[in-house]
């Protein structure tokens, strides 16, 4: 046995929580800090009693199962029973979880690159919060020297309930007549997206899979896949292309013409489908949400789920009927209330691409218009995003701490072509609202070394724009201080 203090094995291997779990660089993530951490979880939050089944999933990252392997002995170790549902994706695992009134451990670093991973903990209710966070980093535990079990059998349970949350929702027929692309890639989702559009009535057509990890991120979508929809519209015919992540919490969604929608515009229309009164929303998402005027409360939080999460259950606790959250990445989180056609959608307060993306089909289908046609009604705010990879947190830090005091620091990035700052909001990093209508926010990743950009002004090309140069001013004042 080796007894591990989790604070000090944060900072020596390196490992440690982000926005969404505990992240870091496969090297880092040896099998001694990868069953310390399952420990934690499961004697910090007081889950490790004897017999008690914990479910176990993974996405398919090549480090992925040596990470299942090293969970699974922690958790025979606490005197638990692993329920090993195989490669899924997270919802999947999360929905089983909770419908079984279990706790739940998801090996994924999700869209970060193939050499970091991560482990992502589940609650029998749902997703950790910050405080139970808290309790992990603060344990002290005792490993066991590993021996290597080999994988555990898989439980394809998980993933057929999965399934049939979506196949039951919407009428089999719903998407006859379309013909759908899914963007394989490597995501966890892939087969059951082709199951599930196949079920209800859609022609698929399998795009670009392949066995080697490819890290999309739904935020910033490179300009080979922004092509790669153009070019796929146009050879295969589609209505659509559908793709998610690594681990299938965040939808990336093509309209007609190959053009990728805006995750927080998806989740704007997906909200309002499900009937939702109250939306809960990071503030990196867009104005649109509010000037819509589609819900009666919109709450804003900081970014990442946990904010999110906590944001849902203090609308519901305050009274809201139907509670729906969503973020600038596209996931969206069903509280309680929502409904498909009179048809209740059981709560999964966790990061989904499903939902939204059937959400978008049916309201296409139903309203007989293509999928670029659903977002006419809506104000005229476009938002875009991208990120500085490689790009220390200590340098992204200093920075934003030059441009909430400095104004000589702001106007070195974008001069006079903005006008001056009218508002800050540091809720989460830093938000620059202008007095011409355009938003700047700048914030450090919660999960890797990278700045990210969100950029918001009426015209979309221009909300591009504004990312590139802000990204490309930074990185130059990078380079010439190095």
């Amino acid at each position: 046995m080796t007894s591990i203090n989790i604070q000090n094995m944060m900072a020596d291997s390196g490992v440690a929580f982000g926005t969404s779990g505990a992240r870091g660089l496969v090297s880092q993530m040896t099998d001694q800090v990868c069953a310390a951490y399952t420990l934690a979880f499961l004697q910090g939050l007081n889950l490790a009693e004897p017999g008690r089944k914990i479910a176990l999933g993974m996405d398919l990252r090549p480090s992925s199962p040596g990470i299942v392997q090293a969970c699974a002995a922690a958790i025979k170790q606490a005197g638990c029973e692993t329920v090993f549902c195989g490669a899924l994706p997270t919802p999947a695992l999360a929905f089983y979880a909770m419908s079984r009134h279990i706790p739940a451990i998801m090996v994924t670093g999700s869209h970060i690159p193939f050499d970091r991973n991560g482990i992502k903990f589940y609650r029998a209710e749902g997703e950790i919060s910050k405080a139970d966070e808290a309790a992990i980093t603060q344990a002290v535990v005792d490993v066991a020297e590993f021996a290597e079990d080999g994988m555990p059998p898989v439980n394809s349970e998980a993933l057929k309930i999965y399934k049939h949350r979506y196949i039951a929702l919407f009428e089999r027929d719903l998407l006859a007549g379309w013909r759908v692309g899914i963007y394989e890639h490597s995501s966890v989702a892939r087969d059951c997206l082709r199951d599930i559009l196949s079920a209800l009535g859609a022609d698929v057509i399998s795009l670009a899979r392949t066995d080697t990890f490819v890290p999309i991120d739904t935020e910033a979508v490179s300009e080979t896949d922004r092509q790669r929809g153009l070019d796929w519209a146009k050879e295969y015919g589609l209505d659509a292309i559908i793709s998610t992540d690594g681990d299938g919490d965040r939808p990336l969604i093509a309209d007609e013409t190959g053009n990728w929608l805006r995750g927080d515009i998806v989740g704007l229309l997906c909200a309002r489908f499900l009937g939702a009164d109250t939306v809960v929303t990071p503030v990196s998402c867009n104005t649109a949400i509010e000037t819509s005027a589609a819900f009666k409360r919109v709450i804003r939080t900081r970014i990442g789920s946990p904010y999110v999460i906590a944001g849902m259950e203090q609308a519901e606790a305050g009274g809201s009927e139907s509670v729906a959250g969503f973020e600038a990445n596209g996931g969206f989180l069903a509280g309680n209330g929502l409904q498909v056609a009179g048809r209740r959608l059981a709560a999964l307060p966790t990061r989904d691409a499903v939902l939204p993306a059937l959400v978008l089909l049916a309201m296409a289908k139903r309203r007989n218009c293509p999928l670029s046609a659903l977002t006419a009604q809506l104000p005229q705010r476009y938002t875009a995003s991208d990120r500085l990879r490689d790009f220390p947190t200590a340098h992204s830090q200093a920075l934003l701490a030059s441009l909430q005091s400095d104004d000589a620091a702001y106007q070195g990035l974008w001069g006079t072509a903005l006008g001056s700052v009218v508002r800050r909001d540091l809720t989460d990093g830093l938000r620059l609202i202008f007095n011409n209508g355009e938003i700047v926010h700048l914030r450090p990743s919660g999960n890797a070394p990278e700045l990210r950009c969100y950029a918001e002004s009426a015209d979309a090309a221009r909300a591009q724009e504004l990312v590139r140069l802000t990204l490309q001013g930074i990185a130059d004042r990078y380079a010439a201080t190095r």
